[in-house]
């Protein structure tokens, strides 16, 4: 039985490019503005660009599973635009696959939370598959901070690199 272990955020406008560190980005995801960079986890598994280095922070988080190690690595390109990528390791078999309901239910309760964190409200959201991962984009607009907030959350199975496409 496959379970579902990692989930990775790509925070506001972060989408330029995600995969395991043993894959290459495709081109289609390069950033074409000049300036960005790679950016490698290997703890984490995943690379992406990004306009300036990632800086990360670890936080663990008491949870009906355990303590849950979340990661956050940032930057700021400017006062109004900060980049994200997050991931935590969930316990194995704590979503699984075949369970749709299960998925539906914790991408909605994961992208409700983000909005009630920045007391803002979801204008938009879309279910997106990133290579055969399930995943989900949602928009967030937040009054009280004049923010927007977009993210791509992916939900990646542990140990399993996705096939390349």
């Amino acid at each position: 039985m496959l379970n579902y272990k990692r989930v990775l955020f790509l925070g506001l406008f972060f989408v330029a490019g995600f995969l395991p560190a043993q894959e290459s980005i495709p081109s289609a995801w390069l950033k074409q503005s000049s300036g960005w960079s790679e950016f490698l986890s290997v703890e984490g598994g995943f690379k992406v660009l990004s306009p300036a280095g990632l800086r990360e922070r670890a936080d663990t988080i008491p949870t009906a599973l355990g303590n849950l190690v979340y990661h956050t690595f940032h930057c700021k390109e400017s006062a109004d635009m900060v980049y994200m990528v997050s991931y935590c390791d969930y316990p194995e078999y704590t979503i699984h696959e075949d369970s749709v309901e299960m998925l539906k239910e914790f991408f909605q309760a994961t992208m409700e939370q983000a909005a009630f964190s920045v007391e803002g409200e979801i204008v938009y959201q879309e279910d997106r598959a990133v290579l055969g991962y399930p995943g989900k984009v949602w928009r967030i607009n937040s009054p009280k901070s004049k923010s927007v907030i977009r993210t791509r959350l992916l939900l990646l199975r542990a140990g399993i690199l996705p096939s390349k496409r």
